[in-house]
């Protein structure tokens, strides 16, 4: 769900927008009291309309131009003008970035929408690899379309604020002083303000509301009555919100690592930290189990020992003079989305507390941890969308109560998390209230989850298959990685090409609240690396490289 902004794969930033077309909004559903109206009622009026029908619109259509790159040869880019405001369709305008691979087949089956979550994540990118990920037989049916959400990468304006936030070393996370909780509650204030200060006339058009019905012109654009969409993450609820709204233009809804309704964000923040530190915990017993590779000891307990030793030892001196308590906790976070990286992050741990030697940790936060020039972008979305999509505690007091009693059972990133979510206490733009997303007009959805999910625990794909009838839910029994289709799992790509060649879903004889309609085995633990060198971004890591970390 959240999304270690720094990582994304680097092709997305390569592509270049082209052709800009302007498509008016026939739907209000983005102001705020429309926009419950809309939710409750399961539409939104521009549902109503079709390509180049209703109030205001007109025959547009997208101008595709090459951006190929060498990974993905077929790769189209355009732009599309959106209202800034779909409550006033007439006003300022703002633009969308997108990508497509065009279909090949005689046939199309159309649009097929795809996201990879954050909220704050580039979307180019992903068309290209979803594109080349799934059977040849079945990508020629699809035009798969990639698109920044508004705020994001090549979309225009994009957002960025809070220049050198997560620059090195930052205060502890843990607020053990009064002297520390100050300086971590002045430098989220200070991200807010100058968010306000930059974005105050955008702010209150970033969000999911907005982001959905940007999604519907989008499918107007192409000249589709319906668009198929596949999200992963943040991208599972914006693809059940415009769902809500706009159910008739929904044909097939893939939804990997689900986010849970029901939390929408401050509880579900609460669940992941709680998530994470069993992660953290699988990862350091999977260090015990390999102690002739990394010596640390054979017990998982004493593992964790060692680790939470060299975070105090950080603390009092930063590795590298950049590697301080919230920067290590950084640089291990990735390891709770994906265990592919688990040799690497081993390896420096381990080069830190056996031998002395710093290296290694600083080059790990540099690969995992540091953030680049384009996660000021990304983060800066992601905080304007959480903030917007519902409203956050704005007495810090609860903030500090929750997560003291949450850090107690999880240490291990409960407040790393919350001062990554914090600026939500100050934020000045108000927020809304999103729809309900129970869905009884949807057709079914194909939902993918593993069951140890740290950044979208298990509980949450429960509640979202209760809420959208008819869908089925695939686990990976076992399996702890984020976002999990089109990475390796042979049994999992099965449900997902059956699901978009013909709509076959899999369906429990006898199913439970919280049963899956299909299981499949978790991909196999990663073994230690031959070397200290960082894993190739192959396979898994490849899909992971354009999710990126809290997301």
């Amino acid at each position: 769900m959240k999304k270690r902004a720094a990582v994304l794969l680097a092709v997305a930033t390569a592509l270049t927008a082209t052709a800009t077309v302007a498509v008016p909004a026939t739907s209000a559903a983005t102001a705020p009291s429309v926009a419950r109206t809309a939710g409750a009622a399961g539409t939104g009026t521009a549902g109503t309309a079709g390509p180049g029908t209703g109030p205001g619109a007109r025959a547009a259509a997208l101008t595709w131009k090459g951006c190929a790159t060498a990974r993905y040869p077929g790769l189209q880019c355009a732009s599309l003008a959106v209202p800034l405001d779909h409550a006033h369709p007439e006003g300022r305008t703002i633009t969308l970035a997108l990508t497509r691979v065009p279909h090949t087949a005689r046939t199309s089956q159309g649009p097929l929408l795809v996201n990879p979550g954050g909220p704050g994540g580039s979307g180019r990118g992903l068309a290209g690899f979803v594109a080349a990920s799934l059977p040849k037989e079945v990508a020629a049916q699809y035009d798969v379309i990639g698109f920044d959400p508004r705020g994001v990468g090549k979309s225009e304006p994009a957002l960025n604020c809070g220049q050198g936030h997560f620059n090195p070393v930052r205060p502890d996370p843990v607020p053990l002083t009064e002297a520390v909780e100050r300086a971590n509650l002045d430098r989220v204030a200070a991200f807010a303000r100058e968010c306000q200060a930059m974005y105050a006339d955008v702010l209150p058009y970033i969000g999911t509301l907005s982001a959905a019905e940007d999604m519907d012109l989008v499918r107007r654009a192409l000249g589709s009555e319906r668009i198929s969409y596949f999200g992963y993450s943040y991208g599972t609820y914006l693809g059940a919100v415009y769902a809500k709204l706009h159910p008739d233009r929904v044909r097939r809804l893939v939804l990997d690592s689900v986010v849970n309704p029901g939390g929408v964000w401050y509880e579900d923040n609460i669940d992941q930290d709680v998530a994470f530190d069993a992660r953290h915990k699988a990862f350091l017993a999977w260090v015990a189990k390999y102690d002739d590779r990394y010596g640390l000891g054979s017990d998982p307990e004493a593992v964790e020992t060692a680790w939470y030793r060299m975070r105090r030892e950080v603390r009092d001196a930063p590795a590298g003079g950049k590697v301080g308590p919230a920067e290590l906790e950084d640089t291990f976070l990735p390891g709770g989305y994906f265990n592919g990286y688990w040799p690497a992050l081993a390896e420096a741990f381990a080069a830190y507390v056996r031998d002395r030697d710093e290296k290694p940790l600083v080059t790990a936060y540099e690969k995992f941890g540091a953030v680049d020039p384009a996660a000021g972008n990304s983060y800066s979305v992601y905080s304007a969308v959480q903030c917007r999509d519902s409203a956050w505690p704005r007495d810090w007091n609860r903030w500090r109560g929750d997560m003291w009693r949450t850090h107690a059972k999880a240490p291990f990133m409960t407040w790393n998390n919350a001062w990554y979510n914090a600026p939500c206490a100050f934020w000045g733009t108000p927020s809304l209230e999103l729809p309900d997303v129970t869905n009884t007009a949807l057709p079914p959805a194909l939902l993918f989850q593993a069951t140890e999910d740290a950044a979208t625990p298990y509980a949450g794909a429960v509640e979202m298959r209760s809420r959208l009838a008819g869908a089925a839910l695939v686990v990976e029994e076992g399996g702890g990685n984020h976002g999990i289709s089109l990475s390796g799992n042979a049994c999992l790509d099965a449900h997902l090409v059956a699901y978009l060649k013909d709509g076959t879903l899999p369906r429990a004889a006898h199913r439970s609240r919280f049963a899956p309609d299909a299981s499949c085995a978790a991909q196999p633990e990663p073994k230690p690396a031959a070397t200290r060198a960082l894993p190739p971004s192959s396979g898994g890591a490849a899909l992971h490289g354009l999710l990126g970390f809290r997301g």
